[in-house]
């Protein structure tokens, strides 16, 4: 794929009323969630959080990370992006600035308010711990497994499920949790043929890795495992990508990962097979966990570091999952109906799958009478996770 991206449009700012309604009410919400997940957080952090939860409500000055005797290893990033932001919004506050460099700096301002490096405490863990018990997640995931037994069909049948996992969203409200209650009317785009004819074609890649960037722990992280396995199956190696940290309430980790095997593990039968294949696949090399940074940056997928370009210019698919990775990757904007994922992505140095519920405005590449048809539906439709879209930048698709 060749470097010859239309103009990209700007990133959402705080303009963008779901970026407020974010900034204002959903994020200090979360704050105040910590805080009561955590009793035996010692004062200092319980006081830190609640400043950080302040200022954000004040829309107080976005100041950078505090200086401590040897930074993190994402400091000098984060400080890059910062001044950067900076010089271009006078003053930068938490309620004004592109929306995606705030958010998720918010977050940063929450590990470093924790001491996360310190204790390696994941300050979400007790919500996921909750979700991660509950009957309501095991019952959905034994439907999508038992809906994949003996179907010929079945990488197609987890893309789906995969798709509708995503809006198991712990930091947002989104639709019901198991795929039976989305409708085709739901599914935007849906480019499941031609990712299949992708994978099924003999080409230089069929022995390259798939990429598959995880989004939420739970249910969704469950489904996406059986999707690894699919891949595997397949005898396709397999790269597992979380977030270096805890970020967004819900979002991967890898202890959150090998957690969910050993609840696999605990509940016996198809969960307990699945979890024995994944640490197989482990044991053997051809299931590796990576945690690149870049996924808890301020980053879009066009400025990543040069190591992971390499890496990932040899996959044979890079499956995205998510809603703040697609935001990532088109740039956090509203792009012109006339333009296609495709078109968008050509930057990108291979075949990339997005399975997006749409929980925010950022889109490209949906047709414009679904739009309009949506918009008539619901004029909100962007941000209920309702909808969603399976959509294909590789080879043949049209730009």
């Amino acid at each position: 794929m060749t470097d010859q991206t239309p103009v990209r449009p700007h990133p959402l700012t705080m303009e963008n009323a779901f970026a407020r309604h974010t900034m204002t009410e959903r994020i200090p919400g979360i704050l105040r969630d910590v805080i009561e997940a955590n009793p035996d957080y010692p004062p200092v952090i319980r006081q830190q959080i609640e400043r950080l939860r302040a200022a954000l409500l004040d829309g107080a000055p976005v100041p950078m990370l505090d200086d401590v005797p040897v930074p993190p290893p994402d400091y000098d990033e984060w400080a890059d992006a910062y001044y950067a932001h900076a010089r271009v919004f006078q003053p930068l506050t938490w309620q004004h600035g592109a929306w995606f460099f705030v958010e998720t700096f918010l977050y940063r301002h929450l590990i470093q308010a924790v001491r996360w490096h310190e204790t390696g405490r994941d300050p979400f863990a007790p919500i996921k711990q909750a979700e991660l018990e509950s009957d309501r997640l095991w019952d959905a995931f034994d439907q999508v497994l038992e809906g994949e037994e003996g179907n010929p069909d079945r990488l197609s049948h987890l893309l789906l499920s995969a798709l509708w996992g995503n809006r198991a969203d712990l930091s947002h409200v989104a639709g019901d949790l198991v795929e039976e209650s989305a409708t085709d009317d739901d599914l935007l785009v849906d480019d499941r043929g031609a990712v299949l004819d992708h994978l099924a074609s003999p080409g230089d890649r069929v022995h390259q890795p798939v990429h598959l960037v995880i989004d939420n722990a739970g249910l969704e992280l469950a489904v996406d495992l059986a999707l690894a396995d699919a891949f595997l199956e397949q005898g396709t190696p397999v790269v597992v990508h979380v977030k270096a940290y805890p970020v967004f309430v819900s979002d991967t980790t890898i202890p959150d990962v090998w957690q969910t095997i050993r609840a696999m593990e605990g509940c016996g039968g198809r969960p307990a097979a699945l979890a024995q294949r994944l640490r197989e696949a482990w044991q053997a090399g051809r299931l590796r966990l990576a945690a690149p940074v870049l996924w808890t940056s301020s980053r879009f997928l066009w400025e990543m570091p040069d190591s992971l370009r390499r890496s990932l210019a040899q996959a044979r698919l890079v499956v995205v999952k998510g809603d703040v990775n697609y935001r990532r990757v088109v740039g956090d904007a509203i792009w012109d109906t006339g333009v296609s994922f495709a078109g968008a992505l050509s930057y990108f140095p291979a075949p990339l799958l997005a399975l997006r519920s749409i929980k925010s405005d950022a889109l490209v590449g949906v047709p414009a009478e679904r739009i309009r048809a949506a918009d008539q539906d619901d004029p909100a439709w962007r941000t209920t996770g309702r909808y969603g879209v399976i959509q294909f930048a590789g080879p043949g698709r049209p730009r």
